[in-house]
Protein backbone atom coordinates (compact mmCIF):
# COMPACT_ATOMS: atom_id res chain seq x y z
CA UNK A 1 0.00 0.00 0.00
CA UNK A 2 1.42 3.37 -1.00
CA UNK A 3 2.07 6.10 1.54
CA UNK A 4 -0.38 9.04 1.32
CA UNK A 5 0.95 12.21 -0.25
CA UNK A 6 1.49 15.44 1.67
CA UNK A 7 -1.61 16.96 0.02
CA UNK A 8 -3.75 13.97 1.01
CA UNK A 9 -2.54 14.14 4.60
CA UNK A 10 -3.13 17.89 4.73
CA UNK A 11 -6.69 17.43 3.40
CA UNK A 12 -7.36 14.69 5.97
CA UNK A 13 -6.09 16.87 8.84
CA UNK A 14 -8.33 19.74 7.67
CA UNK A 15 -11.31 17.37 7.52
CA UNK A 16 -10.64 16.05 11.02
CA UNK A 17 -10.20 19.57 12.42
CA UNK A 18 -13.53 20.55 10.91
CA UNK A 19 -15.37 17.60 12.47
CA UNK A 20 -13.59 18.00 15.82
CA UNK A 21 -14.72 21.61 16.02
CA UNK A 22 -18.36 20.55 15.99
CA UNK A 23 -19.74 19.09 19.21
CA UNK A 24 -21.42 15.72 18.85
CA UNK A 25 -25.16 16.24 18.72
CA UNK A 26 -24.93 19.95 17.95
CA UNK A 27 -26.70 21.36 14.92
CA UNK A 28 -25.15 23.62 12.33
CA UNK A 29 -27.01 25.74 9.76
CA UNK A 30 -25.76 26.90 6.38
CA UNK A 31 -27.22 28.43 3.24
CA UNK A 32 -26.45 26.24 0.22
CA UNK A 33 -25.20 27.48 -3.14
CA UNK A 34 -28.73 27.04 -4.53
CA UNK A 35 -30.29 29.11 -1.75
CA UNK A 36 -31.67 26.40 0.52
CA UNK A 37 -30.99 26.15 4.23
CA UNK A 38 -29.09 23.03 5.28
CA UNK A 39 -29.11 21.58 8.78
CA UNK A 40 -26.05 19.52 9.68
CA UNK A 41 -25.81 17.21 12.66
CA UNK A 42 -29.11 15.32 12.45
CA UNK A 43 -27.64 12.35 10.65
CA UNK A 44 -25.03 11.36 8.13
CA UNK A 45 -26.28 13.79 5.49
CA UNK A 46 -27.60 17.33 5.85
CA UNK A 47 -31.29 18.16 5.57
CA UNK A 48 -31.76 20.91 2.98
CA UNK A 49 -35.03 22.71 2.29
CA UNK A 50 -35.90 26.04 0.70
CA UNK A 51 -37.37 28.93 2.70
CA UNK A 52 -41.00 28.17 1.86
CA UNK A 53 -40.52 24.50 2.77
CA UNK A 54 -39.03 25.36 6.16
CA UNK A 55 -41.94 27.71 6.88
CA UNK A 56 -44.49 25.04 5.92
CA UNK A 57 -42.71 22.48 8.10
CA UNK A 58 -42.39 24.83 11.09
CA UNK A 59 -46.07 25.76 10.80
CA UNK A 60 -46.86 22.08 11.44
CA UNK A 61 -44.81 21.78 14.64
CA UNK A 62 -47.76 20.85 16.87
CA UNK A 63 -49.05 18.23 14.41
CA UNK A 64 -45.57 16.74 14.02
CA UNK A 65 -45.16 16.41 17.79
CA UNK A 66 -48.61 14.83 18.14
CA UNK A 67 -47.85 12.37 15.34
CA UNK A 68 -44.50 11.44 16.89
CA UNK A 69 -46.04 10.78 20.30
CA UNK A 70 -48.93 8.80 18.83
CA UNK A 71 -46.55 6.63 16.79
CA UNK A 72 -43.63 6.41 19.21
CA UNK A 73 -44.19 2.70 19.86
CA UNK A 74 -43.65 1.83 16.21
CA UNK A 75 -40.62 4.05 15.71
CA UNK A 76 -36.98 3.18 16.22
CA UNK A 77 -35.44 5.14 19.08
CA UNK A 78 -31.70 5.65 19.23
CA UNK A 79 -29.89 5.67 22.55
CA UNK A 80 -28.98 9.27 23.34
CA UNK A 81 -25.87 9.67 25.42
Amino acid sequence: MAEPSYEELKARVAELEKTQGRKRGSLEFKVSEKGGMSVYGLGRFPVTLYYEQWIRLLDQTDQIREFLEANKAGMKLKNTE
